[in-house]
């Protein structure tokens, strides 16, 4: 595995930022995660411009151009001979001292890229749906660093998942300050009702995911069904036809039984299954490629 970080590229043990890093010490950059898909780097430009967005909003200077970070993105995917592929790019802060002061990190950002393969859920799960349950931790309010931001101070989500994992469940859901639905540890939440697609929206504390921007976007071109944003509680979740949810790691997946109730007829329902099926065309076939004779399915 190479790793590329500030330019160079290193072996995995090799591999290291310093104990200094604000990133190390205080949770403070930011990332993404992205996909490749059949030599295809998915959504490659949405992912680069919510990197931007974050690093504006937090006073983060990027160490290159957005260019010049998706040259280092295809070529790490290249140099480690991957077709699929899961991409993690990490901004920190840089090295800096042991107070908060920001100033003192006078060497600028650091970077640092990881491709490798990753698979979040088994096949199976794609057929039988995930197990969710609500967390006791409630989303950050708009008022705080906004969930807008994927900062890389995931504690809450962490323990969110903790939380689903004691319970036997594979995800949470997290609910925002006043009690309605915001998101999951990891993922984008959507349920169905009487045919018609709903989908918290941004006012909720959600981030703004790809996949999810995506998942609307084939909701309307491939099912004739525009999805809906509006603020809900969990009973419109419990009470659901079908429940799903989008991410990066996760894709598009069924959600079949949440805090003890059986959703649907507890499998993915056939809006969803058609939706994973679209969704596993369109990303098969599209994106930046990393090799001059990549080709779609």
């Amino acid at each position: 595995m190479k790793i590329y970080i500030d330019g160079e590229y290193y072996d995995k043990d090799d591999a290291k930022v310093s104990v200094f890093d604000h990133g190390v010490l205080y949770g403070d950059g930011i990332f993404e995660g992205i996909r490749a898909y059949n030599g295809r780097i998915f959504r490659l430009e949405d992912h680069l411009l919510r990197l931007q967005d974050s690093a504006n909003s937090i006073l983060l200077k990027l160490p290159l151009s957005l260019k010049e970070i998706e040259k280092a993105i295809v070529e790490t995917v290249r140099l480690n001979g991957l077709k699929d592929a899961y991409i993690r790019l990490v901004v920190t802060r840089g090295v800096g001292d042991l107070g908060l002061d920001m100033r003192k990190c006078k060497g600028g950002a650091t970077l640092f890229i990881i491709a490798d393969k990753i698979e979040l859920y088994p096949d199976e799960f794609y057929e039988k749906g995930l197990t969710l349950v609500t967390s006791t931790i409630r989303q950050k309010g708009l008022d705080q660093v906004t969930p807008s931001v994927k900062s890389l101070n995931y504690l809450a989500n962490i323990m969110a998942r903790a939380e689903a994992t004691a319970a036997g469940a594979q995800e949470a859901i997290m609910l925002n300050s006043t009690g309605h639905v915001s998101e999951c540890t990891g993922d984008n939440i959507f349920f169905i009702k009487r045919g018609k697609i709903f989908t918290p929206p941004t006012s909720a504390g959600i981030l703004v995911g790809v996949t999810r921007q995506v998942a609307m976007e084939l909701c309307e071109s491939k099912l004739a069904n525009k999805v809906v944003e509006r603020n809900f509680p969990r009973y419109d979740l419990y009470s659901a036809d079908e429940v799903f949810l989008t991410g990066t790691g996760a894709e598009v997946i069924s959600a079949v039984k949440i805090d003890g109730r059986t959703i649907g007829k507890g499998v993915a329902g056939p809006v969803t299954r058609q939706l994973i099926k679209h969704f596993r065309e369109y990303a098969n076939s599209t994106g930046t490629p990393v090799y001059e004779t990549v080709k779609a399915k």
